[in-house]
C-alpha cells in the first residue's frame, strides 16, 4: 500500500521488557492476519541507517478493529531507545502490509502455531481474527516461554481459550525457578514427544513458526523429529528482537 501516516495512540507493559502500541489506523488500511508492517520513526537522521531509521514488526491488531497494534521487546539499540522515548500523540510513519505467514485457506485442516516469546506477535492477529470470526477451523498454540512474567499477551491468550471453543492453549515456561509468579501449566522445553502429545486428534495440520532465528531452527528439527511432513511446515524468523 505505501507509507501512511500514522500516530500513536496508547502504549502499555505486556509482559516484562515488552511494550505493544497502539496506533491509529489509516483509512483504508487493509491486511490479513498474519502479516506485517514497517514503522518509521520521525525526524531520523538522514546519515541513520535503514535499520535506525525503520523496523519490521507484525500486526498484533485483527482486520476488524479500529486501531493498529505491534509489540516490541525494549532492547537498547539506537532504534528502540528512539522508538521508547515518542510521547503518546508523536507521529510516525508505517510501509506495508506485507509477509506471507498466513493460515491456509482449508479450514477442514488444522493449524499449530508454534512460538517463541515474541514471536506470539503475529499469531495474536490470527487468533482475534478468528474468534471474532468464528471460525470452523481448530487451531492449536504452542507458547513457550522463560517464566509466566515474559509471556506477552498470555491473560488474554487463555480468555481467548475459554470463549472460542476452536482454539486451545497449550503453554510452557522453561525456567521457573527464576520466577516469581505462580503457573500451573507445563514447564518444559518442547520436544517432539511434547508436540506428538499435543497434536493427537488433529485433522492433517499445517504448522506456522515464529521466534528468534536459533528457536526457528530448533523447531523444525523437532517437528521432523516428531514425523511432520516439512512442506507442512511454515515459519518466519524475528531478528533484532
Amino acid at each position: 500500500m505505501g507509507i501512511e501516516h500514522s500516530k500513536i495512540l496508547a502504549r502499555q507493559e505486556v509482559a516484562q521488557g515488552t511494550m505493544a502500541f497502539h496506533l491509529a489506523k489509516p483509512a483504508g488500511f487493509e491486511f490479513r492476519p498474519g502479516q506485517a508492517f514497517e514503522i518509521l520513526l520521525p525526524g531520523a537522521s538522514s546519515e541513520a541507517s535503514q535499520e535506525e531509521r525503520g523496523h519490521a514488526f507484525s500486526i498484533v491488531s485483527a482486520p476488524h478493529e479500529n486501531e493498529l497494534m505491534f509489540a516490541t521487546r525494549m532492547r537498547d539499540s539506537v532504534y528502540k531507545r528512539a522508538l521508547g522515548a515518542l510521547p503518546v500523540g508523536a507521529e510516525l510513519d508505517i510501509d506495508g502490509p506485507f509477509g506471507s505467514l498466513t493460515l491456509h485457506k482449508n479450514t477442514a485442516r488444522a493449524g499449530v502455531l508454534i512460538a517463541g516469546g515474541i514471536g506470539i506477535t503475529p499469531f495474536m492477529s490470527m487468533l482475534r481474527n478468528a474468534a471474532t470470526q468464528r471460525s470452523p477451523q481448530d487451531l492449536l498454540l504452542l507458547y513457550s516461554n522463560r517464566r509466566p512474567e515474559d509471556a506477552a499477551f498470555i491473560s488474554e491468550l487463555q480468555a481467548l481459550a475459554k470463549v472460542h471453543p476452536k482454539f486451545r492453549l497449550k503453554a510452557t515456561m522453561t525456567d521457573m525457578a527464576h520466577s516469581s509468579e505462580s503457573w500451573s501449566g507445563d514447564a518444559q522445553k518442547i520436544d517432539s514427544a511434547w508436540v506428538q502429545q499435543a497434536i493427537d486428534g488433529l485433522a492433517h495440520p499445517i504448522f506456522y513458526v515464529a521466534g528468534p532465528p536459533a528457536m526457528v531452527a530448533a523447531m523444525q528439527q523437532i517437528l521432523v523429529a516428531a514425523g511432520i511432513d516439512e512442506d507442512d511446515v511454515r515459519s518466519e524468523e524475528f531478528y533484532g528482537y
